[in-house]
């Protein structure tokens, strides 16, 4: 996916087997984060970042939807167990994180696997992509201040 283009009606189930559709959002601004693994430190910095900033994200028009490829089960945990205020897509079948292209080869120590690509992307009012943070620009601690501007 990319900026101009439309985002997908469905997105997926959250953590409680409930569809998320982007129509749910029609008027306000989608921030679809896609993010590696619930419960690891740089996942739940970006998270907290989110969770801290909703009431100014909202006032500036903003709803925030997190994805990962884990379970709803462990999305449960990682919203019990740092309080987040928002949903998290449990993409176990990767059908979003291909369809918007975050899925890919990452190394590790040497070692190379699929994994999820730290990305978000700002979809506008009327479901189009407006503008994308790459892995490399993203400042996890600080996420919600970059959206904000």
């Amino acid at each position: 996916m990319n900026i101009g283009d439309r985002a997908p009606e469905i997105l997926g189930k959250d953590e409680n087997g409930r569809e998320i559709r982007l129509s749910d959002f029609r008027g306000k601004k989608l921030v679809l984060y896609f993010y590696p693994k619930d419960l690891t430190s740089g996942c739940t910095a970006e998270a907290c970042s989110f969770r801290d900033h909703q009431a100014e994200l909202q006032q500036a028009g903003y709803e925030v939807v997190g994805v990962s490829v884990d379970d709803a089960q462990k999305h449960q945990k990682f919203k019990e167990k740092h309080e987040l205020n928002f949903p998290l897509i449990a993409d176990v079948d990767k059908q979003l994180v291909q369809q918007f292209g975050v899925w890919q080869e990452k190394s590790m120590y040497g070692r190379k696997y699929m994994g999820t690509v730290r990305t978000t992307f700002i979809i506008n009012e009327e479901g189009v992509i407006e503008q994308i943070f790459g892995p490399k620009q993203i400042k996890t601690k600080i996420h919600a201040d970059q959206i904000l501007g």
